[in-house]
């Protein structure tokens, strides 16, 4: 049975949203589902996709593309025509989230996005060095521009499944360690309070750990990239360096680790990609499974959002980092590509919902190190219940969309709350709203630790006094 179509805020002003791939078509009718707004006042633009879908549902389509040359000129008359506060949806690839976060801010129009996207080149800008194409980089800017700009209209930043959700689960999951554990606290209210009571539980760290299991009904084919969202952000993401924030605990960095120069001094880079590098992890369904490290926001803000200080000395981080095993034709794909010398096929396709045969996609948080060893809590969304909830997406992109609900309810709900990362959001209300688009979500606990389910024929360099090292996580 679909969720309800509660109305949950109304929107006064123009809605334009940037982008209309996976990711777009699957909020389109969330938001039309839960938000009182004018659909004579809602734009769509996108320089690759022919508007049909828009058109079908009465929503205005502009072919177009968004630039750093022209995002003014094209942006400010569509957020700000008619009266009312707009909102701008920004759910594209190669544009500035910060730029244009910054105009919506000084237009007076909300702004939501999944993710710091730069403008188009960053990514493989080889003048740079490796460093100054991190996702610890463009998080920087953002803080900059956070501190910049106090306050003013709400613009929320990396709001989607991860980053985003996960954020929300890992408040979750803190909560219910301390009640199993019973360890006596009051339920936090402020960044700080969030960071004592992680640091009280002993957690070590939190890998995001996913396994998409949605399998396809034909094969890939050869010299085709084929993924569950956006082949072009996970290329992208996939080519950056591996990224982690960088715990406390840990006695061992790999040699190829590098620290930054500057900013919160919440993570590390490794001199290799993301999509590239391995790590030891765990779900609920397949139990220990090797995932990518590929670098996300989530794995910085989280890092440095659970972080004590005394003074300007850290007392307390934990290790955060993605653990990603996307589903079996990505997996291939990437195969494929680093066999190439890393460049992309040719073609790409995004998975639809009519095209995936079965399978699941288990996204969730798991805490270890604690007095209960490791807890897995999240969302176990599988491709049949998907279609019951929502149209036009696979469980991957309703993760990811649903989320994208909850941060513009949040929005609209505090309209001035300035820039805000998706941790500093009322984890309650948003998981309140995305909670019916998520299917089961559960918190399992596991016994599972890096260095269990080794095959043992080989010797290897592992740290037997703590398993819970990165030095044992990281496949060398």
């Amino acid at each position: 049975m679909s969720p309800s179509s509660q109305i949950h805020a109304k929107i006064s002003g123009p809605i334009v949203m940037i982008g209309f791939g996976s990711i777009g078509k699957g909020t389109l009718p969330l938001i039309e589902r839960h938000f009182d707004y004018d659909k004579s006042r809602f734009v769509i633009i996108d320089p690759h996709e022919d508007g049909a879908l828009a058109k079908e549902h009465g929503v205005r389509f502009i072919k177009q593309g968004v630039t750093r040359d022209n995002y003014r000129e094209v942006l400010t008359p569509l957020l700000t025509a008619g009266g009312g506060q707009g909102f701008c949806v920004n759910l594209s690839v190669d544009t500035s989230s910060v730029d244009i976060m910054t105009l919506c801010q000084e237009i007076g129009a909300l702004y939501i996005d999944t993710v710091v996207e730069p403008w188009t080149g960053f990514y493989f800008d080889k003048s740079v060095g490796l460093e100054g194409r991190t996702n610890y980089v463009l998080r920087e800017s953002l803080l900059a521009a956070k501190r910049k700009r106090p306050g003013g209209p709400t613009a929320v930043s990396t709001c989607g499944a991860n980053p985003g959700m996960v954020s929300w689960f890992v408040k979750r999951a803190l909560l219910d360690i301390a009640r199993d554990t019973g360890t006596e606290f009051n339920e936090p209210n402020s960044r700080e309070g969030w960071a004592q009571l992680a640091r009280k539980l002993g957690v070590k760290g939190i890998h995001v750990a996913e396994r998409d299991t949605q399998r396809a009904k034909r094969p890939k084919p050869m010299s085709v990239f084929v993924n569950t969202w956006s082949v072009e952000g996970f290329v992208s993401e996939g080519m950056q360096p591996a990224e982690l924030g960088w715990g406390t605990h840990e006695k061992w960095m790999p040699e190829n680790g590098r620290e930054h120069s500057h900013g919160c001094q919440a993570a590390i880079y490794l001199e290799q990609a993301g999509a590239n590098t391995r790590v030891r992890s765990w779900c609920p369904t397949p139990g220990s499974q090797y995932g990518f490290l590929v670098t996300h926001n989530e794995s910085i803000s989280i890092a440095d959002y659970f972080t004590v200080r005394d003074g300007s000395k850290v007392i307390y981080r934990p290790t955060c980092h993605y653990a990603y095993h996307p589903t079996d034709d990505a997996v291939l794909s990437l195969h494929e590509m680093f066999g190439a010398a890393g460049k992309m096929q040719p073609k790409w396709h995004i998975l639809g919902e009519n095209e995936i045969e079965d399978g699941m996609d288990e996204l969730g948080v798991l805490l270890y190190g604690h007095a209960k060893n490791a807890y897995w809590y999240g969302s176990q969304l599988t491709i049949e219940e998907t279609r019951r909830l929502a149209p036009y997406q696979n469980a991957t992109g309703l993760q990811v969309s649903s989320a994208v609900l909850a941060g513009m309810v949040w929005a609209l709900e505090n309209p001035q709350a300035g820039i805000v990362e998706a941790d500093e959001l009322d984890f309650r209300r948003c998981l309140e709203i995305q909670m019916p688009y998520l299917g089961p979500v559960k918190g399992i606990y596991t016994d599972w630790t890096p260095l269990h389910d080794r095959p043992g024929f080989f010797p290897e360099d592992v740290d037997t006094s703590d398993p819970w090292q990165f030095r044992n996580v990281l496949v060398r």
